[in-house]
């Protein structure tokens, strides 16, 4: 469907027409005739970049009267960048509505330049929850007469805390706004937002609830926990046009990854919290004009990073909860291209890719890192390509062809031309000439699913739970943050009043438990007496109860000797006096 038929009005046609706007993507062409015709509040669920900000932006400069000077429409959004630019697209939408005025306001600003650009009322505020509770309880922005309410990013939005800051300020706008709810996935704490604060809501999916992008190649490879890095490399060599995001978990890995492919001559840098908000926004402006082929990142730092046309993600870990690897993947394949999400991971992993593949639904194919003769072959090509695409500037260069002539002229065509490719070919040959290969090799039953003794799990128990707010991605960064080996694979977990019960692989409990009791401030953690998850818990009971033999009947003795005590001074409570 065509913008000119969905009913904008004609300033807005202007305006869309020359940002070069014709064809409504799938999200648009259903959001914007439902906000315009209906009156009921909308759940719209796409993955980033398939065109939300036109989705209910559009609509919305068409309902509001941009001659009254009252706010009308409140966007909320989880990050400085993405408020940024939802205002700047609102902005270029609203060209030719004379009187509309658009203010973002967010975090990491001078608040004194906010409140002067609010000293005339806008009619739509683009804001970040932090800083617009701020400007609320200075009296400077008033919701009290808002009609939409749109909450973009939510999931992203409630990963960040803002559950109570989001809260707080609905409580400020009135119910019969219209409330707007965007996001690329749809967990329960987007859904109970939806319950308590939507009245009759339509929903809108585009894919299926929680799916990953179509356009989406989803690959991993499979090696060692200490090839990683080598395995990266190989992956950017294997695709010399790259520009993508590589994934890391923490901010010590992500500066330790940058550093390194830095140090290798790649065209990368890094983007994690420790960075001021001058280094970051310098950091971003080069990845976004592609000064930067490569940007590394955690979650949170990429968080409102929005670029298109990247060419791949990369999880140089795969992230802790599946939301986040939609969130990661999303980030390629935008705008109906196509793009590719790698993970790299080890053996222990590949259950965690299953999952990922149910959730998403869509499959991952397993491809080899590529090895030095392929990725020789692969760079050589590349400047075959480059060199026969390559613009000729004769007014330039001309004065110079005959020099060039004479001084190439003993050399045949076959021989100049076996030179040239031979720049570029024995720089990778040089490097990868003794590559070793970096595969995991599974066997055949390990292939089809099939456990080896080794690979049976035990389950834990750590002592805290509910009532510690204990969650599964809790636990993980406690058990990351503990143990400090990223090869730890975490399987089923439980979440009781007091206790958390997880299953572990059963030759990495030793390392899990003796980590845990050498930490002074770690929760309490033990095998889970008559539990067992694979058939493992009863073996590696045994084995731990040789280490803990003592311990425990030391204990049982002092027990049982209390126990006796109380019986025997049960009948003779003279013996209980104090004395």
């Amino acid at each position: 469907m065509k913008f000119n038929e969905l009913g904008l009005r004609n300033e807005i046609l202007k305006a869309i027409d020359e940002l070069g706007y014709i064809e409504a993507m799938p999200i648009q062409e259903r959001s914007i005739p439902f906000m315009m015709n209906d009156t009921r509040d909308l759940v719209a669920l796409a993955q980033t970049g398939t065109g939300k900000t036109a989705g209910f932006g559009l609509p919305i400069l068409n309902l509001i009267n941009e001659n009254i000077r009252i706010t009308q429409a409140l966007i909320l959004a989880p990050t400085r960048e993405l408020c940024i630019q939802i205002s700047n697209d609102l902005k270029a939408y609203s060209k030719y509505l004379k009187g509309l005025k658009v203010v973002p306001v967010y975090g990491g600003e001078n608040i004194i330049t906010q409140l002067r650009q609010l000293d005339i009322t806008p009619q739509i505020i683009v804001a970040t929850p932090g800083r617009l509770i701020d400007l609320m309880n200075r009296k400077k922005v008033h919701l009290d007469q808002i009609d939409f309410l749109v909450l973009d990013e939510a999931d992203e939005m409630l990963n960040m805390g803002f559950q109570e800051d989001i809260t707080t300020i609905i409580d400020q706008t009135p119910e019969s706004r219209r409330t707007l709810l965007f996001s690329a996935t749809m967990p329960k704490s987007v859904e109970a937002i939806s319950r308590n604060y939507m009245k009759e809501r339509e929903e809108i999916a585009i894919g299926t609830k929680n799916s990953g992008n179509e356009n989406v190649e989803h690959i991993y490879y499979m090696v060692q926990a200490k090839d990683r890095y080598l395995a990266l490399k190989r992956v950017v060599d294997m695709n010399p046009d790259i520009y993508g995001i590589v994934f890391c978990r923490t901010r010590q890995e992500t500066k330790d990854v940058a550093e390194k492919l830095m140090h290798d001559g790649y065209n990368a840098d890094a983007l994690h919290g420790d960075l001021s908000q001058a280094q970051r926004d310098t950091v971003m402006n080069k990845f976004r004009i592609k000064n930067l082929q490569i940007l590394v990142a955690t979650d949170v730092a990429a968080r409102g990073l929005d670029v298109n046309n990247l060419t791949h993600v990369i999880n140089y870990n795969l992230p802790d909860d599946i939301e986040s690897y939609t969130h990661r993947s999303g980030r390629t394949g935008r705008a109906n291209r196509k793009g590719v999400s790698v993970a790299i991971i080890h053996s222990r992993e590949k259950h965690r890719i299953r999952e990922i593949e149910r959730i998403i639904k869509r499959d991952f194919v397993q491809k080899s890192v590529p090895g030095g003769m392929e990725i020789c072959k692969k760079q050589l090509f590349h400047l075959i390509d480059r060199m026969e695409n390559a613009a000729v500037n004769e007014e330039q260069i001309g004065d110079f062809f005959s020099d060039i002539f004479k001084k190439l002229e003993y050399l045949s065509k076959e021989e100049i031309i076996k030179r040239f490719a031979s720049l570029e070919f024995n720089r990778f040959l040089d490097y990868y000439k003794d590559a070793p290969d970096l595969n995991i090799r599974l066997t055949k039953d390990e292939s089809r699913g099939k456990k080896k003794k080794q690979g049976r799990k035990v389950r834990l128990k750590m002592a805290i739970g509910e009532r510690e707010k204990i969650s599964p991605k809790r636990l993980l960064g406690i058990i990351n943050d503990t143990v400090g080996d990223k090869s730890i694979s975490i399987g089923s977990i439980e979440i009781t009043n007091k206790f958390t019960f997880f299953d572990v692989f059963e030759d990495q409990m030793d390392k899990i438990l003796q980590s845990f009791e050498n930490t002074p401030k770690a929760p309490q953690i033990s095998i889970a007496k008559g539990s067992r998850a694979n058939d493992g818990g009863k073996n590696a009971y045994k084995q731990s109860e040789k280490r803990s033999h003592e311990k425990s009947s030391a204990q049982r003795k002092n027990s049982r000797s209390e126990r006796n005590e109380k019986k025997n001074n049960s009948d003779k409570p003279w013996r209980n006096r104090k004395r």
